[in-house]
């Protein structure tokens, strides 16, 4: 499983939030996009559309689960694809900014 720690993230790397509508509601790393889990098969395409060409895709959920799961089907696409290790709850604790719904200071749930 190719994985990536949250402290080797640069601004700008590309990262796809893969949590359920309401984790995403709460808090969620401003400029991700935003596929959860259940509906991603189906929604694929938008994130063909949005990836770099050439770039590497960041996977990233609450822990490291479901991401996990999605950055193994990435692969197998031939995705350049990486689970961020431990999720939002080690990507908050590492102080990374986190945004509501709104844009406003978020929260993990």
């Amino acid at each position: 499983m190719p994985t990536v720690e949250v402290t080797d993230l640069k601004d700008g790397d590309f990262l796809l939030d893969v949590r359920e509508d309401d984790e995403w509601q709460a808090g969620h790393a401003a400029g991700a996009l935003h596929i959860p889990l259940s509906e991603f098969v189906a929604r694929y395409g938008e994130l063909t559309e949005a990836a770099p060409q050439d770039g590497r895709v960041h996977v990233i959920c609450r822990s490291g689960g479901r991401s996990a799961q999605v950055t193994m089907y990435l692969v197998q696409q031939g995705v350049d694809a990486v689970n961020v290790d431990g999720g939002m709850q080690v990507w908050a604790a590492a102080g990374r900014p986190v945004v509501d719904g709104k844009g406003e200071p978020g929260h993990v749930l």
